[in-house]
């Protein structure tokens, strides 16, 4: 059931791309008749081809975007997480939404009626121009991230995105996957056989691999890899290579 939102989930919509450049008292009256919601783990947010009404910012959770193809299978568009928004674009637009977007994980967000956030900007047509830009810098970054996976390997995307659930930049850690490994395979863009081959490769490397626990032995080396330094990659593997087992 809905709920008001808190000062704490305010503090995390005022951080949003599409936000940033706005003033505090504009995104408070933007987000006046906002709401909390819940989703369980399964549960749709919003089914493709349903008409735009919101967009939806991550409080707590995971959500996953996805198409359905021509051939049936589940296409990961992208994977939300905490402090990101999803469904602004086409939710401006008045189209559809041309994902499907699902709870991977019991979920909270805050969902904001489109048509209040159009509403504002026609009365205040400076919002638009603020939004436009935090938006165009979005989409640099997104685009950034799509050479960046078209550059690398299996076994690179999957080391970024270990190295991305990592609260330090260098050391040690376990870390726990945020959900299933076929999930994570559809997100990075490679099959599922093709990532249980990456954790193999990975292992010889400092990572090992327990059901969704992860411990990393040295996360900058991790980082290293990820970013297709062979030179540091090599050291890293003959540094570990006894200490753990093969």
């Amino acid at each position: 059931m809905p709920s008001a939102i808190t000062n704490a989930d305010r503090d995390i919509v005022h951080r949003i791309d599409v936000f940033r450049g706005l003033s505090s008292a504009i995104v408070d009256q933007l987000v006046a008749p906002a709401v909390s919601i819940t989703f369980r783990e399964g549960e749709i947010v919003f089914r493709q081809n349903e008409p735009a009404t919101a967009f939806f910012i991550v409080i707590k959770g995971w959500v996953k975007l996805y198409r359905i193809t021509a051939s049936g299978d589940e296409a990961i568009i992208h994977v939300f997480t905490d402090g990101e928004s999803f469904g602004e674009a086409v939710a401006f637009t008045g189209l559809p939404y041309p994902a499907t977007a699902e709870a991977v994980s019991d979920t909270r967000m805050v969902r904001i009626p489109a048509h209040h956030v159009v509403n504002c900007i026609r009365a205040m047509p400076d919002i638009a121009l603020a939004m436009i830009a935090s938006t165009s810098q979005h989409l640099h970054h997104l685009v950034q991230q799509v050479a960046q996976l078209k550059a690398q390997t299996g076994v690179q995307r999957v080391a970024e995105f270990l190295a991305s659930l990592c609260q330090a930049d260098r050391g040690h850690c376990t870390i726990t996957l945020p959900y299933d490994k076929a999930l994570i395979a559809g997100r990075l863009g490679i099959k599922p056989e093709s990532l249980s081959r990456a954790f193999a490769k990975l292992r010889a490397v400092g990572i090992e691999v327990h059901a969704s626990h992860v411990v990393i032995h040295d996360i900058a080396g991790l980082h290293r890899m990820a970013a297709g330094d062979r030179d540091s990659a090599r050291h890293l593997l003959r540094r570990t290579r006894i200490r753990v087992p093969a």
